[in-house]
């Protein structure tokens, strides 16, 4: 091996540690977040596996007569903190696409390690890089399903936090390809500000945008949007009107009579599983999920749910 060659690889090396420690902070701060008992031992297995592969690498960088750099780990939390305080002011998807970008950047080196290694002639350094491959390619799908989850409405495997759930649905207010009059916007707003709490009350009292979206849609939620769903209807802007609801149905509970599955509280557990693995809409299956919460709160049809939701979610994405 070359000087060239090994100055090379073990500057890789030393940056892929560094993204390392930044990602075991990332998973860490994530635990918090999961949504399921499964979500939380695959973030946690992550983190533990990411502390193997930094010890794995720090043992090539040695063998390769280089000398780790010991801040790496310093960088790494001092990354992950940084990015967990933009997170809250981002929406969830964006703080997401952010980890993604993350895995695909260790990803994308780990395969130029292994190219490099392989022409350098080290073996050890090829196992390895062909171990980090497989990890960072199959956090890259689970990444991606949990981002398509979301998209579809979720339940996604982690929870967004009061902070992005505001600012999501404040992008999702704002960016509303609204296409009717001026009036019937105001007509739209005024729905709004009728329903106790005023937003007027609300946005003198809120300091953050989205604290202000979330007082807003906490305090009068369904009868506000539902109204405001119905104005947007008389005026003849069904798009918007279908996104009002989408957002009223995945921040209240339906109505029975809403549901896509008839006679849904008669049905037994594995009657209801039988049925959600047959709803193709993911607005059917958020329904479902927010129903069942507000009622019987069954584990087994949650599962269902999940389930069938990932499994549309992996179609979407383009994923085995």
């Amino acid at each position: 091996m070359s000087t060239r060659e090994m100055t090379t690889l073990s500057a890789q090396l030393r940056a892929v540690l560094a993204l390392t420690h930044t990602e075991i902070q990332i998973a860490d701060t994530r635990i918090a977040q999961a949504r399921t008992e499964a979500a939380r031992r695959a973030l946690s297995d992550n983190a533990e596996d990411a502390r193997d592969r930094a010890r794995a690498i720090e043992a090539a960088i040695h063998e390769l007569g280089d000398i780790p750099e010991r801040v790496a780990p310093f960088l790494g939390r001092g990354a992950a903190v940084v990015k967990a305080v933009i997170d809250q002011a981002q929406p969830f998807d964006e703080a997401l696409l952010g980890d993604l970008s993350l895995e695909h950047q260790l990803l994308d080196r780990a395969r130029y390690i292994k190219a490099l290694a392989t022409t350098a002639g080290h073996p050890g350094v090829v196992v390895l890089a062909r171990r980090l491959i497989t990890a960072h390619t199959e956090t890259v799908d689970w990444l991606t399903t949990v981002l398509a989850e979301d998209a579809l409405g979720g339940p996604a495997a982690l929870r967004h936090t009061r902070v992005q759930a505001g600012a999501g649905t404040l992008v999702k207010l704002v960016n509303l390809p609204v296409n009717w009059s001026a009036r019937g916007l105001d007509r739209v707003l005024d729905a709004v500000r009728a329903t106790p709490p005023a937003l007027g009350e609300l946005l003198a009292q809120g300091t953050h945008a989205g604290d202000v979206a979330v007082k807003t849609l906490s305090a009068s939620r369904d009868a506000a949007l539902a109204t405001a769903e119905q104005v947007a209807r008389d005026e003849g802007a069904d798009t918007a009107a279908g996104a009002l609801r989408s957002i009223r149905t995945s921040t209240g509970t339906p109505e029975p009579s809403e549901l896509p599955i008839g006679d849904f509280d008669d049905l037994t557990v594995a009657q209801a599983a039988a049925a959600i693995k047959e709803l193709t809409e993911p607005a059917d299956i958020r329904a479902i999920l927010v129903y069942e919460q507000a009622n019987k709160d069954r584990h087994g049809v949650i599962s269902a749910v999940q389930s069938r939701l990932t499994a549309i979610a992996h179609e979407v994405a383009g994923l085995s």
